[in-house]
C-alpha cells in the first residue's frame, strides 16, 4: 500500500467527523481512478488503495472516471463507477487530474459537496482557487 494512503483516508475521516457527520453516514466521491491522467490504463493505479483506507472507515465511496472502464475496475480491483454524481457528499477528492476536472471550479464542488463538505485535492491543481469551502491538499 502506497504510503499516503492510511493518512489521506484518516485524514478525510478526521475532516468529515469534524463537520458533524458520522463516518458511517459519509458519502465520498472519488474523482479519478487511472493511473494518471487522461489515460485509461488502470494498471498500478495507487487511488485503488484510497478507495480502499477509505473503505475501512464504514462510509459510502462512490467513484467516478471519464477514461477508466468500469467493468475492468470491477475485475482488477472489486468496485465498479458510478455512472452519475447523484445527491450530495460530505467530501470529494479529486485524485487524477484529468483535464475534465481541472476546468470544474468552485460553484461545482460546492453544488455537490454538502454544507461542511470537504473537498480534497491531491494534486494542488485548485490551490488558490478555492475560496469558500473547506479546502485541503497534500
Amino acid at each position: 500500500m502506497i504510503l499516503w494512503a492510511p493518512m489521506l483516508g484518516r485524514t478525510v475521516a478526521k475532516k468529515v467527523i469534524a463537520s458533524g457527520t458520522p463516518m458511517k453516514e459519509a458519502r465520498v466521491l472519488v474523482m479519478g481512478a487511472t493511473f494518471k491522467e487522461d489515460v485509461s490504463d488502470i494498471r498500478n493505479s495507487k487511488v485503488v488503495d484510497v478507495i480502499n483506507e477509505l473503505k475501512s472507515f464504514s462510509c459510502h465511496v462512490e467513484v467516478v472516471d471519464p477514461h477508466a472502464n468500469s467493468k475492468e475496475l470491477f475485475e482488477e480491483y472489486g468496485f465498479d463507477l458510478v455512472e452519475n454524481i447523484t445527491g450530495t457528499y460530505h467530501s470529494v477528492i479529486v485524485a487524477v487530474n484529468h483535464h475534465e476536472y481541472t476546468i470544474l471550479d468552485e460553484n461545482y464542488f460546492t453544488s455537490i459537496l454538502s454544507q461542511n463538505g470537504v473537498l480534497v485535492d491531491l494534486k494542488g491543481v485548485f490551490r488558490n482557487k478555492i475560496h469558500n469551502l473547506n479546502y485541503w491538499t497534500l
